[in-house]
């Protein structure tokens, strides 16, 4: 073999090996000068509605069922007017909570004793009132709150809807405070719970040790509470409804783990807080980006 004949042969021997070894020499080197590193964004999102004309804003109460472990009305007053202090350019009014379930249950018993005197022709039975017999109406808000009504489900609920659309209790309750945006509307927070299948992730070690994840099917019995809030913006000038946002949430347990329900209410309106914050004033989401350099 000539001299010529083995070096050509030794080319074609250590060629592919050279190329793979300089081309990891390469990316290795490409690595080592490549950096990777978190920058923090905001992304904004508009308001759904426009409050620039308010300057107040006065959460007015709830008409609240379900459950009597957590007085919906209360605790959802409360919590809004936190969030809006901090998270909201109008400036929130301190009043009484209005119980707002007893105030509709009078007027829509008013509304059903007016509609059978009227249908009927009958005139209600007792003494002709005179002038010295009239009385001032009683006010609804100092209705006794042992007489609320029972709401247990939306059925219930919807018997007190009507309420949202008088225009006249509105318009009267904002002059009272100086015509400030009013929000109100429903929450009914239900207990719940569930049995059958459930599907989750189990860690699995080989006989090497070696760690894996599968998914597996357990039946499992839960229990937890469901939340459906109404939110209902009124224009305290007018009485009118500017805006209205239905919202349902769900949250489920183990049935051994005892959680107490108003632990699982906040839960809850914790996932809702954001939208509804959203509703009133510009929000932004932060978060993070890796950009390659």
């Amino acid at each position: 073999m000539t001299a010529r004949s083995a070096a050509a042969k030794s080319s074609r021997l250590w060629n592919p090996v050279s190329c793979l070894v300089l081309g990891l020499g390469l990316l290795a080197g490409s690595s080592a000068c490549t950096s990777f590193y978190e920058i923090p964004i905001e992304t904004p999102i508009q308001p759904k509605m426009d409050v620039s004309m308010f300057q107040r804003v006065l959460i007015a109460g709830f008409i609240g069922g379900g459950t009597d472990d957590v007085d919906a009305n209360l605790e959802t007053v409360r919590l809004l007017r936190s969030q809006l202090r901090s998270k909201s350019p109008l400036r929130v009014i301190e009043a009484e909570v209005l119980p707002l379930a007893e105030i509709a249950a009078i007027e829509a018993s008013d509304d059903a004793r007016t509609i059978t005197t009227t249908s009927t022709g009958v005139m209600p039975v007792g003494p002709i009132p005179t002038a010295d017999m009239a009385k001032p109406a009683a006010d609804p808000r100092a209705a006794d709150p042992k007489a609320a009504p029972g709401i247990r489900n939306e059925k219930d609920l919807a018997k007190y809807d009507k309420i949202f659309a008088d225009v006249a209790y509105w318009k009267k309750l904002g002059e009272e405070y100086q015509n400030p945006l009013i929000v109100t509307g429903t929450v009914l927070f239900t207990p719940h719970s569930t049995s059958g299948f459930v599907q989750r992730d189990q860690e699995v070690y080989d006989q090497f040790g070696r760690r894996s994840v599968r998914p597996v099917r357990t039946y499992m019995e839960r229990k937890g509470f469901i939340l459906r809030p109404k939110f209902v913006f009124i224009d305290g000038r007018t009485g009118a409804t500017m805006y209205s946002a239905s919202h349902r949430e769900e949250i489920l347990y183990n049935a051994q783990q005892n959680t107490p329900a108003l632990s699982a209410y906040f839960e809850l309106m914790d996932r809702l807080v954001p939208d509804f914050l959203s509703t009133l004033s510009s929000q932004k989401i932060k978060g993070t980006r890796v950009l390659l350099k």
